[in-house]
């Protein structure tokens, strides 16, 4: 399968009558190197983790640029064995990004839902959202509902998790983590 271009996922947000608005700029590989991206454009900015468990699962997880993801107390959370990166060679295979372009978006170049998506609660309700157009050398923002929309014409429905409870539980949307202490995962 050929990966999807920038110009393919602009059609799809386009056909599903999803706003968006994107900066060009110079890669950026590292969630502290993108300040100025942050200063241009207002929302929730990512960081996104494509890995692979020990029985072979692949997973996507996409979180606030600033949240805390404790990759050894994450799989009975999420239902995974032991977590690892995966390997450039499986991230292209499954995504078609590379490393530092990883991004909720390149689910659409997965159309049999073989990688698992979780999403940060934190990020399900920041407003607009910010991810890398399948590249890193752009970023490009939706609104929420846009995100949403996207994910569900995917046909995807994210296991949300929220890493800022303490213990980075499984919620419901709506669930406050007051029950929790401790300090954020």
């Amino acid at each position: 399968m050929t990966p999807a271009t920038r110009a393919d996922l602009f059609a799809l947000l386009d056909r599903l009558g999803i706003a968006h608005r994107t900066l060009e700029h110079a890669p950026v590989f590292r969630v502290d190197e993108g300040q100025a991206i942050k200063a241009a454009l207002p929302g929730g900015h990512t960081k996104n983790l494509f890995l692979k468990d020990a029985k072979g699962q692949l997973w996507l997880i996409s979180a606030l640029g600033e949240t805390r993801i404790d990759l050894k107390s994450l799989p009975p959370v999420i239902g995974s064995a032991r977590l690892s990166f995966g390997s450039e060679e499986r991230l292209f295979e499954n995504l078609g990004v590379r490393p530092g372009s990883v991004t909720a978006f390149a689910l659409l170049n997965d159309p049999e839902h073989r990688v698992r998506f979780v999403a940060d609660r934190a990020l399900m309700e920041a407003d607009p959202v910010n991810f890398h157009p399948l590249s890193n050398d752009a970023t490009t923002a939706v609104s929420q509902a846009g995100f949403r929309r996207f994910l569900a014409a995917l046909g995807r429905d994210p296991l949300v998790v929220d890493f800022a409870c303490g213990t980075g539980e499984v919620i419901a949307m709506s669930a406050p983590c007051d029950h929790l202490e401790g300090p954020a995962v």
